[in-house]
């Protein structure tokens, strides 16, 4: 019998804040977070077009949290509320 149990590598934490995203395609757009991890954070872009999984884009929070750096990207998951994305060091 398969194990069907969430296979994860980080716990996730949900967090509430906005996140300015930057790609070519799309140029820059604000969009909200639903949760994040060590790894990685999925976005609610429920209304908006994104690029297909493997698009590398560029991420600010842009709430007070402090430090604000601009992260590189990776989406590795699209579904009908947003997207996956893998943080890449």
């Amino acid at each position: 019998m398969a194990d069907n149990r969430d296979k994860r590598q980080y716990v996730r934490t949900p967090l509430r804040t906005t996140i300015l995203l930057t790609h070519d395609s799309f140029g820059e757009i604000l969009v909200k977070t639903r949760d994040i991890s060590q790894g990685g954070v999925f976005l609610v872009t429920s209304e908006l077009s994104m690029p297909p999984v493997g698009t590398i884009i560029q991420g600010q929070v842009q709430d007070d949290y402090g430090e604000r750096p601009v992260v590189k990207m990776e989406i590795v998951r699209v579904d009908p509320n947003g997207i996956g994305l893998k943080f890449i060091e």
